[in-house]
């Protein structure tokens, strides 16, 4: 079977390979998935070009797992042993490791059902930034009904899905973008849309309950005035989704933000999302009653990853970057 695989650190253009690689074998627990979908994360770029502190875990002069994509949805097409919720044919997504391929395996404790209403495509782009929006609204923002809601890169992969479930939850959201997305921002769910390039959201005068960064782009005494006495700012994977180079650079502010509050009522929070078939299953509700409606910006082919990465990495995508794979000619 065909899948991308990098051996060596760098820019995806030179170090990502379509490569004929041996098809992988359902474990105990395990699902084997024939992959029609795929969706980017910031992470895989952050993989193959891997800072100082990054390689620790990834390996100091290559790199240890040689795979990409956390990301997947698709079809079953077989079950090891001990797998009891899943059968072959059953539409499923959720993560995996070595998504960008045509066949991976997944825990079936990672996988749920794909709605009926739901394409491929979205479903692959839920699971880590679904998970990233959920988690960090509901159990560290402790999202409120008509709470005033600041969501900062509301365009982005895992701001769209930010903006739409806390709307679910009965927020008051008021997203922040570029001025192209503004209408978009507006049409999944935000009450308000601020335009960065002609307001600078921490000089406007409103105070909010709950603010969820994606991006990090301002400071921490900026973050602070527009926060409530006892408001929360959630940090979304570090600091921010962003550059590769920017999230690693911020990671010390995030820090002194986060020993700052703990000695005032404000919190600021940093996490990195968990994969729960819990949390799974309320995104697949969310999407199956038409209250979440995945973002995608562009797919690309499983020959086009290098491409795809390279998009991503330049900052502007809107919603969800896809991986598509045939179906068909799988060997």
């Amino acid at each position: 079977m065909k899948a991308a695989v990098y051996t060596r650190y760098g820019p995806p253009d030179v170090v990502v390979q379509i490569k004929e690689v041996e098809k992988p074998v359902p474990k105990d627990g395990e699902v084997l998935i024939e992959v029609r979908a795929a969706s980017l994360n910031p992470l895989d770029g952050h993989l193959m070009r891997a800072p100082f502190l990054l390689r620790l875990m990834t390996g100091l002069r290559k790199p240890k797992n040689t795979r990409l994509g956390a990301d997947v949805a698709g079809q079953v097409e077989a079950v090891g042993r001990n797998v009891t919720q899943f059968k072959p044919g059953d539409e499923v997504f959720g993560a995996c490791r070595a998504a960008f391929a045509e066949y991976a395996c997944a825990s079936e404790s990672r996988l749920v059902m794909k709605p009926d209403n739901v394409t491929f495509e979205q479903a692959a782009s839920v699971p880590v930034a679904g998970l990233t929006a959920l988690q960090g609204l509901r159990d560290k923002g402790k999202v409120q009904p008509g709470q005033k809601v600041l969501i900062n890169g509301a365009s982005g992969g895992v701001g769209t899905f930010a903006v739409q479930i806390a709307k679910s939850f009965g927020a008051d959201v008021t997203g922040v973008c570029s001025t192209r997305n503004v209408d978009m921002v507006r049409s999944i769910g935000a009450g308000h849309v601020i335009d960065y390039t002609k307001e600078d959201f921490t000089q406007s005068g409103q105070r909010y309950g709950l603010i969820f960064d994606n991006v990090s782009n301002h400071s921490f005494s900026e973050r602070r005035r527009i926060l409530n006495s006892n408001g929360i700012c959630v940090l979304a994977g570090i600091g921010g989704a962003g550059s590769h180079e920017g999230q690693w650079a911020r990671l010390g502010g995030s820090l002194k933000a986060l020993v700052a509050s703990c000695f005032v009522s404000q919190k600021f929070v940093t996490f990195i999302a968990r994969i729960t078939k819990e949390d799974l299953t309320i995104l697949r509700e969310l999407m199956a009653t038409g209250k979440v409606t995945p973002v995608i910006d562009k797919c690309y082919r499983l020959s086009e990853v290098p491409e795809a990465i390279r998009y991503l990495e330049e900052g502007h995508a809107r919603g969800k970057v896809v991986i598509t794979v045939e179906s068909n000619n799988k060997t």
